[in-house]
């Protein structure tokens, strides 16, 4: 068995991260828990934290809370202000490129660019997540009845992106082709972007609460069934006409959390039990990394190297898997 670090918080993990190489783990309490750095506690919202996410594109922690704070934390473990919007709870965060970072509140988007200069973008129902695509300030929001994809640099007209339901998350791929939402029901819905050409993804027993890319972009991995189900993209159709891989199928509980590892073909999955397994694409072969717990996996990350992961649960149990043990 691997090594593994543990700490048990006082409230559930809304994120656990890497900040360059320490753990950092977000709380609903509105708390960010160092405990590698002398167990550092940051108290970032007053009233409780609502939403946390890394910014891949700036090596930062992203939260959001009831205090209507948007809060940024460095890799040196630094705290920053980003914005303030009064007596607004801030529902969901994202990193952009340049520096630049997404949030919203209600039917209101906003995004700040590094300069500090903030725009707010209004929409006619609420805005239930936002991503930013990998290159060129190109944001998309999940809504009611579809996605919209905007610049937030320009005037240009928005996109619609529609399809009936309640889409609840947002995702473009790596490559930038594609954009993937969650929704209320149990299924993701896609478009290639180039084209408006749609894709469903269907077929789970529960919602999708968790998805990770591949280190190439070529499978997207989810929750929400008995194995983890990654869907291909590597090809010009996406996953359109195409099988999803099934890794760690366990008949007796859900996978709840996916962490793609930063290089080799590799996924991190956490299930509904605590417990957690590492699975290769290739043959599936699988390894156990933690044998379970109080309550669900929420949350899981690799640090940069690929030979740590950081998980985080709904009762605060957490720690750090030395893979190597």
């Amino acid at each position: 068995m691997p090594s593994i670090a543990a700490y048990d918080f006082p409230d559930f993990v809304e994120a656990a991260v890497f900040l360059k190489d320490e753990p950092a783990f977000a709380l609903a309490d509105g708390t960010l828990r160092l405990p590698a750095g002398g167990d550092r506690t940051l108290e970032l919202h007053a009233g409780g934290l609502l939403t946390a996410r890394l910014d891949g594109f700036s090596n930062r922690l992203l939260t959001g809370g009831e205090d209507g704070r948007v809060v940024a934390v460095d890799a040196k473990g630094e705290p920053q202000e980003l914005a303030a919007i009064g007596r607004k709870w801030v529902s969901t965060v994202a990193g952009g490129p340049g520096g630049a970072a997404g949030f919203a509140s209600g039917r209101t988007a906003y995004v700040r660019r590094s300069d500090g200069t903030l725009r707010e973008f209004p929409h006619p129902r609420t805005v239930e997540d936002i991503a930013f695509a990998p290159k060129g300030l190109r944001a998309a929001i999940a809504r009611y009845d579809g996605a919209t994809l905007f610049f937030p640099a320009t005037d240009a007209a928005p996109v619609l992106l529609d399809w009936k339901g309640a889409h609840l998350g947002v995702s473009f791929s790596p490559d930038g082709r594609f954009l993937v939402t969650a929704m209320q029901e149990n299924a993701l819905h896609g478009w290639r972007i180039e084209d408006g050409k749609h894709m469903r993804m269907t077929g789970y027993p529960a919602k999708v609460k968790d998805w990770s890319w591949s280190a190439k972009g070529k499978f997207l991995a989810t929750s929400g069934a008995p194995a983890a189900i990654l869907w291909p993209f590597s090809g010009k159709d996406g996953p359109m006409g195409k099988a999803p891989l099934e890794l760690g199928t366990r008949g007796n509980t859900m996978v709840t959390a996916v962490a793609c590892h930063p290089a080799e073909d590799m996924l991190a999955i956490g299930y509904q039990d605590g417990m957690i397994l590492a699975a290769r694409f290739q043959d599936g072969k699988e390894a156990l990394l933690r044998r379970g717990g109080a309550s669900p996996v929420r949350t899981m990350a690799w640090d940069a190297r690929g030979g740590l992961v950081a998980f985080g649960t709904e009762s605060g149990e957490a720690g750090v898997i030395d893979i190597a043990g």
